[in-house]
């Protein structure tokens, strides 16, 4: 999947280290095998919620679709929530590629959707503009919702006292940087702590011949640009080493965007440039699609990665041991470089939208079917499926059943909604030292965290032009790092970014800024 998804999906690993409960249910704690409830009479009531079911209702939701594709029309998971809630669930599953645009076709033609996931950008444009239900006044009606709702992060994009978009969330500690530990063991070499190690690892992982097949085929280091227009997390570590913001960060008393820092983007752009002059950095970085440095990682050919930390025992590593059997990581604190070190942060400001056009009796039937995925009933059948179809239980043990990789029933939870648990995609039947170990893994994430102090904030000008103005000022950097152009060249794009409409962008949202202080 995409980066800020990554299969996962990535996505989907996460949520928050204390995750809320359906009322009376017993807590999970991570690596408890789930406990199946048994489904109450869909007539009467939803969950607790005092919701009547007793009348059929149609709804229509459109969700993200990533690497895979999506299910077909009908699908077990999707009947099961039919017979549970009394409703007709219809499902628009768009590529990734094509979503944005085919929000605006929508927005275009007034014909959203009655519920479905939307981006930060497109979310701000339209969040005043009554295109979205406020929850705030009907989520005491849910106490599933409400229990699992952590209130800095629905108060994330919203303003004070409403709620318009429920959280698609992500954990804002999971990206994690990683090298390849048998590497530094052939090559007798110790894990970098510092830009200046980390150079020198980088040249001995492209120069030393590391897989050890006598070819020159090896790459220090990689990463992506996302949409012409920002480096994927694979640059943060080194970004963040020379203060660049992850976004915006405070500066007396306001915020300010990496796009104006010159100082800092020379500092970055004279490292970065360097690393592609030496041959370090994957010549194909300007022209990689995003998840590319991960495909590389995995087919053996560079020695670092940044990924969300389920990934890597989700599909990193088992990837990579198909063509290395005995292939190792070992998770790495950022470099040190003259700020410092920090690693991405992801504020979770992706939302889950209710039409706010459509009758009350179908807004809180859909507000009663994502309150059912947060329980525990709910959640395992959008995760593990359904039992003798995508699973079989006897006893405590837990076996997958054949149709569970192709029907993918998990994808519900990935790609639209699901509870607030780190360990969200732990099965049953996997190795349950899993959760243990990405925990592990998330502890030492949160000691390097940099936070977007603009996460949530709209700007209109951002929203209009900033696509355009970020493109524009990424090729000058692209040339940059390339060699194309001298690093000085950074201060005539900055001030340009400025002059044509950045200036605009940064005082707009340092007056939303202030709103929230």
């Amino acid at each position: 999947m995409v980066q800020w998804m990554k299969t996962f999906v990535v996505l989907a690993l996460s949520a928050s280290l204390i995750a809320g409960c359906s009322g009376g249910e017993k807590k999970q704690s991570a690596g408890d095998k789930p406990v199946e409830t048994k489904s109450s009479d869909t007539k009467t009531a939803a969950n607790g919620t005092g919701i009547d079911l007793s009348e059929k209702i149609s709804i229509n939701m459109m969700s993200i679709a990533y690497e895979g594709g999506a299910w077909g029309e009908k699908h077990p998971v999707i009947d099961e929530l039919n017979k549970k809630l009394n409703i007709d669930l219809k499902i628009q599953w768009i590529p990734s590629d094509n979503f944005v645009e085919k929000l605006g076709t929508m927005a275009a033609s007034n014909s959203f959707p009655d519920v479905f996931r939307i981006n930060k950008d497109e979310y701000l444009k339209w969040r005043d503009k009554g295109v979205f239900l406020d929850i705030a006044p009907l989520l005491s009606k849910f106490p599933n919702l409400q229990k699992e709702m952590d209130p800095e992060t629905l108060a994330i994009g919203n303003p004070k006292g409403k709620i318009y978009g429920l959280p698609n969330w992500t954990p804002e500690y999971r990206e994690t940087l990683l090298i390849r530990k048998d590497w530094l063991e052939k090559l007798n070499l110790k894990p970098p702590t510092t830009l200046d190690e980390f150079y020198d690892v980088a040249k001995a992982f492209t120069k030393n011949d590391p897989d050890g097949n006598g070819k020159d085929d090896t790459m220090g280091y990689s990463f992506a640009i996302a949409n012409n227009r920002s480096f994927t997390r694979g640059a943060d570590p080194l970004r963040f080493a020379f203060g660049l913001a992850n976004g915006w960060k405070e500066k007396d008393g306001g915020i300010i965007p990496w796009q104006s820092q010159t100082k800092e983007l020379k500092d970055f752009l004279t490292f970065t440039s360097k690393m592609y002059a030496d041959g370090l950095l994957d010549k194909d970085f300007a022209i990689n699609k995003q998840q590319d440095p991960d495909f590389k990682f995995e087919s053996n050919k560079v020695g670092f990665t940044d990924v969300p930390g389920t990934n890597i025992y989700d599909t990193g590593l088992p990837n990579l041991k198909k063509v290395v059997p005995t292939a190792d990581v070992l998770q790495l604190a950022p470099p040190k470089g003259p700020a410092g070190q920090g690693n991405t942060t992801y504020a979770t400001t992706n939302k889950v939208v209710i039409n706010a056009k459509i009758d009350k009796k179908k807004q809180e039937r859909i507000l009663a079917l994502m309150d059912y995925m947060v329980t525990e009933e709910g959640h395992n059948l959008i995760t593990y499926g359904v039992e003798n179809i995508h699973y079989k239980k006897t006893g405590d043990k837990w076996e997958m059943l054949p149709a569970f990789e192709p029907d993918r029933p998990m994808l519900i939870n990935f790609w639209f909604f699901h509870k607030f648990d780190p360990f969200n995609t732990v099965r049953p039947w996997e190795d349950q030292e899993k959760p243990k170990k990405v925990k592990a893994l998330f502890e030492e994430n949160k000691k390097y965290l940099v936070k977007d102090k603009g996460a949530g904030l709209y700007s209109e000008t951002l929203t209009k032009s900033g696509a355009s103005l970020d493109q524009k000022m990424m090729g000058e950097m692209v040339a940059i790092i390339m060699g194309k152009k001298p690093v000085d060249a950074i201060e005539a794009a900055v001030e340009a970014w400025k002059k044509d409409g950045g200036n605009k962008i940064i005082e707009e949202m340092n007056e939303q800024y202030k709103l929230t202080k």
